[in-house]
């Protein structure tokens, strides 16, 4: 419970390495501690609903992956640039219920998850989204409100504010706390912030209970099970 604890401390996340600091444990043993844990809230986070015609908000930032820049000014490159990107960079696509909850998913484009909405975000809803075009499929099936972002944060009602929200506790966790997210771990920490940013006003020891209950009602996991010897074996 103590590493349970420990790790649900952490507003923008916890660090395997100093996790392990902390525990006086190997840096392996926390990497695949926190990941397990990341895995079994994900889970927990996925089971939550939307409620029937109250207000959403959809939006979509590229996290992981990037160019490391050369020393030499003459020597640098645009990185916005289609042939300098890595491949790397995938979009969080995050949908969340004004006083509700938050669910974030991994994609290659914003307009790949438009399924996954009109799956989670019940018919009647009002969804409020920003001027992307991957969001004009949306006006189909929902009531919605779009905000011009080189306008205003918030105008005429509609606003991206709350998933804004989320995605700066995202970013702080990649930059601050873990420095670089993997493309193929993205998910769980996506999945992570999303769950922190839903619990951000319960108290740690209910917050350690929760992930525990998490942890101890997820089965085996297939990412992490057997995962060292896997890539000595590799």
């Amino acid at each position: 419970m103590l590493a349970i604890a420990i790790f649900a401390n952490g507003a923008k996340g916890h660090s395997a390495l100093q996790l392990s600091r902390d525990l006086d444990c190997q840096y392996k043993t926390a990497f695949v501690l926190a990941h397990k844990l990341r895995e079994a809230i994900e889970v927990e986070q996925r089971k939550a609903t939307f409620a029937q015609g109250s207000e959403k908000e959809v939006d979509g930032a590229y996290f992981g992956g990037r160019v490391k820049q050369e020393n030499e000014v003459a020597k640098r490159v645009d990185r916005r640039a289609a042939e300098e990107k890595t491949g790397k960079r995938q979009v969080v696509v995050v949908m969340r219920e004004r006083s509700g909850h938050t669910l974030s998913f991994v994609y290659r484009k914003e307009s790949d998850a438009i399924d996954t909405i009109r799956e989670r975000v019940p018919l009647g809803s009002t969804v409020h989204a920003d001027e992307a075009r991957g969001w004009d499929t949306l006006h189909a099936y929902y009531d919605m409100r779009r905000i011009n972002h080189s306008v205003a944060f918030s105008k005429d009602g509609a606003s991206t504010n709350q998933a804004e929200s989320y995605f700066s506790r995202l970013r702080r966790s990649e930059i601050g706390v873990h420095h670089r997210i993997s493309g193929k771990r993205l998910s769980p920490y996506a999945s992570e912030m999303a769950w922190r940013e839903d619990n951000r006003r319960v108290p740690n020891g209910t917050q350690t209970t929760i992930i525990a209950a998490a942890a101890l009602g997820h089965p085996h996991s297939r990412n992490f099970r057997r995962y060292w010897q896997r890539n000595r074996a590799a």
